[in-house]
């Protein structure tokens, strides 16, 4: 079920694909939706950031190659944003030297998915950070609670 930014149900599992081509958000969204995530999509990267900043999703899908502002320009300025820092970033790609590997590592991504995309590898990847992720809310919980306590 695809949602738009406002709409997504508290403790919804939500997930933002991004890709300028509407066969690969077609076919990502299909896979995901398996999972039982909720999905958003954009189609650069600046109505990335703008769907972001609407509503911060729990993982973002997110095209290398895009018109208005490139994947990577993308990551880089959520990677460097305090408030968007932790949200886990899988860049998707045609692109497959490793210096472009490198540079996603560069700019901050999580992960790194060629295309076309393998539908059970792009599970797994998705199921793994979802679940780093939550593991990293709850650590920071613990954490603040600890603080909160030892006051």
């Amino acid at each position: 079920m695809t949602q738009g930014a406002t709409s997504v149900s508290e403790g919804a599992i939500s997930i933002l694909l991004v890709d300028d081509n509407e066969q690969n958000l077609e076919l990502m969204t299909a896979y995901i939706e398996e999972l039982g995530c909720s999905v958003r999509l954009a189609r650069d990267g600046i109505e990335a950031l703008e769907q972001v900043a609407a509503q911060k999703p729990d993982l973002i899908l997110l095209d290398v190659m895009m018109p208005r502002m490139s994947g990577f320009q993308a990551c880089k300025k959520l990677k460097s944003d305090e408030g968007t820092k932790d949200i886990p970033i899988v860049m998707v790609t045609a692109l497959s030297e490793v210096s472009d590997v490198e540079h996603a590592v560069d700019v901050g991504a999580d992960d790194f998915l060629s295309k076309p995309v393998n539908r059970l590898e792009l599970l797994t990847r998705v199921r793994s950070l979802l679940k780093l992720a939550s593991a990293r809310r709850e650590l920071k919980r613990a954490m603040d609670e600890i603080k909160r306590l030892s006051k």
